[in-house]
């Protein structure tokens, strides 16, 4: 076979194994009643409250890319 047929079976065979995965993940996420969701839902906010957050957040210097970088600028015109 050419090389470029070859590619082209392993990029469709590829789309086809994400597809399958994706299914099946939302196959699993449907199965859950909304009292299941609910209840994850407040066991997980139980979690992070009780979880002890950052003493102080980071300094501007320390913010360098993305949007804390954006949060940076706003924080050093301030």
């Amino acid at each position: 076979m050419r090389p470029w047929k070859l590619l082209g079976l392993a990029g469709l065979a590829g789309v086809a194994a994400t597809g399958a995965v994706l299914v099946r993940n939302e196959r699993q996420r449907r199965a859950y009643s909304a009292d299941d969701v609910r209840a994850r839902l407040h066991q997980r906010h139980a979690a992070l409250a009780a979880a002890p957050g950052p003493a102080t957040p980071a300094p501007p210097a320390q913010l360098v890319a993305g949007r804390t970088h954006r949060l940076a600028r706003l924080l050093r015109r301030a």
